[in-house]
């Protein structure tokens, strides 16, 4: 692997990612496109309020043994249709799964999240179209931008008091290696829970009406109602985990439910009934990996730097502060 690989899920080589953002309807989608022939791909829905598309196609018993591009939006299950921008995007190159002398399918495996809180008069009247999701295609590169960007355009974090006590959340991505394997992780944060650091110790989260971070998981556990002020299903994080080591999909899926548990131990708490999380598992099937748990734990250390990233990265709004909004 060379010196100069990005820090980042494009560290894969062969992968790339794209965003559409519209920071004035606090919206936008984030694409991250395999290289041509596909990648493999499994994934893990851990939350219990998903919206989504195409996942049976990552059961590893499905005829589809390969995806085309990942999807993740904002705008609710009304994002999904976004989707049909990256197919068009994939058609017009010749990418998809063959179905003879119809040509191919691409397939685009979608998840979303719910970004309305921001959106001004918090309406959901905008959302990612498939022309925005095209366009996302269409900028697709290994360099890729982190913070209130894309798919974390209007994401928020810390949300056990209602949205009105939340933070920012957004956009993080990096990468870990080891020898000739790499593993690099996307995540887009918009999770009921606090983002804790490396120590344990709150990042970014639910604020009282002093100011000063609330314990979400200990208010829970007192019978604290949730969303005491409004926002029950309003969140979701997604993540997409990348290597290049040769994993078939089972492996993948088991690398998925790995990195979900890397995310429970930065977002506390994680999966819960109100979230839509899903984790989504690619190989470009390049190296062998050195054993069959290699994969997993470097999804291990890159997962939580991207969740970190996700944060501190992040601008806020008049309302909704950020850790990135003292930085010039």
């Amino acid at each position: 692997m060379s010196e100069a690989a990005p820090s980042n899920l494009a560290a894969v080589q062969g992968i790339t990612v794209g965003h559409w953002t519209d920071s004035q309807s606090a919206t936008g989608c984030t694409v991250t496109l395999a290289p041509p022939g596909g990648m493999r791909a499994a994934c893990a829905v851990r939350g219990r309020a998903s919206g989504t598309r195409e996942l049976d196609a990552l059961d590893p018993r499905h005829l589809v043994g390969h995806i085309d591009a990942v999807l993740l939006t904002g705008g609710s299950a009304y994002g999904l249709g976004a989707a049909d921008g990256v197919m068009r995007w994939l058609k017009e190159r010749g990418r998809g799964f063959p179905v003879g002398p119809a040509g191919v399918v691409p397939i685009v495996p979608t998840a979303v999240i719910f970004d309305f809180d921001l959106a001004p008069g918090a309406k959901a009247d905008r959302w990612p179209g498939a022309d925005d999701a095209y366009r996302a295609c269409a900028a697709a590169a290994t360099e890729i931008p982190e913070g209130s960007v894309g798919a974390g355009t209007g994401a928020t974090v810390g949300k056990a008091l209602g949205p009105r006590g939340a933070m920012k959340g957004g956009v993080g991505t990096w990468a870990a290696r080891a020898g000739d394997v790499v593993v690099g992780a996307l995540v887009v944060l918009n999770a009921v829970g606090n983002v804790l650091d490396a120590n344990g110790r709150v990042l970014a989260g639910a604020r009282g009406a002093d100011g000063r971070f609330v314990d979400a998981l200990g208010y829970l556990a007192q019978g604290g109602a949730p969303f005491a002020r409004g926002g029950a299903g309003q969140n979701t994080t997604l993540a997409v985990v990348a290597t290049n080591a040769r994993l078939d999909r089972v492996a993948l899926q088991a690398l998925a439910h790995a990195a979900g548990d890397a995310l429970a131990r930065r977002i506390v708490p994680y999966a819960t009934p109100f979230d839509g999380d899903v984790v989504f598992a690619l190989s470009t099937a390049q190296v062998p990996a050195a054993t069959p748990l290699q994969a997993e734990a470097l999804a291990a250390l890159a997962v939580p730097e991207a969740v970190e990233r996700a944060v501190r990265l992040a601008r806020g709004t008049r309302d909704v502060p950020g850790l990135a909004d003292d930085r010039a």
